[in-house]
């Protein structure tokens, strides 16, 4: 089995994006109200925020998707890796 760094070194832009289209999905949200359910601004998940006007992949931040995770009562590795 592979260690969790290694899969986290593993994880693209695409792939933490992905995951969280597919957990609102899986609680039947929208990514805003994902994101208003964890008392974060209900853009920080909008398809809009991924890049920036340069084109340059913008990512979460780790504390936003520790506070969506909490508020879901949803495990990182089990949901991302």
């Amino acid at each position: 089995m592979q260690p969790l760094i290694e899969k986290i070194n593993m994880l693209s832009h695409q792939d933490i994006w992905s995951a969280l289209d597919k957990l609102a999905d899986k609680f039947a949200m929208s990514p805003s109200a994902m994101a208003r359910q964890a008392g974060l601004d209900p853009t920080t998940f909008n398809k809009s925020k991924r890049h920036g006007s340069d084109g340059k992949e913008r990512w979460p931040s780790s504390e936003s998707l520790a506070k969506v995770l909490n508020a879901l009562g949803v495990n990182f590795e089990k949901h991302f890796l």
